[in-house]
C-alpha cells in the first residue's frame, strides 16, 4: 500500500527570504509552536547583521507528504524579529 500523503505534518521549518539571495534555513521544528517559540533568536544567532538587514519576509512553512516524496507549503509569516535593544546612556 503507498501512502501519498500523511494526516499531520511531519516537520515545520521557518525560512528567512532575502530581496538579494537566496532564502535561508532559520528554525525547523515538530511543531508550528515549537517554531514560532524558537525562530526570533535562532534568527538573532544564525543571520549576520548585514543579512538580517536584507530580509524581507519570514516564512512558516510545514511539510506535506512522506518522508521521501513532499513539499513545503507556505502557511504563512511570521514577524520579523526587531534589532538588538540599545542601552540607554545618561
Amino acid at each position: 500500500m503507498i501512502i501519498h500523503s500523511e494526516s499531520k505534518p511531519q516537520c515545520w521549518r521557518a525560512v528567512a527570504v532575502f530581496d538579494d539571495r537566496p532564502e535561508a534555513l532559520i528554525y525547523l521544528g515538530r511543531s508550528s509552536t515549537q517554531v514560532r517559540a524558537g525562530y526570533a533568536e535562532a534568527f538573532q544567532e544564525i543571520l549576520e547583521e548585514d543579512e538580517r538587514r536584507h530580509v524581507t519576509s519570514i516564512a512558516l512553512q510545514r511539510w506535506h507528504g512522506t518522508p521521501d516524496a513532499g513539499r513545503w507549503l507556505h502557511q504563512t509569516n511570521l514577524r520579523i524579529p526587531a534589532g538588538q535593544k540599545l542601552a540607554k546612556v545618561g
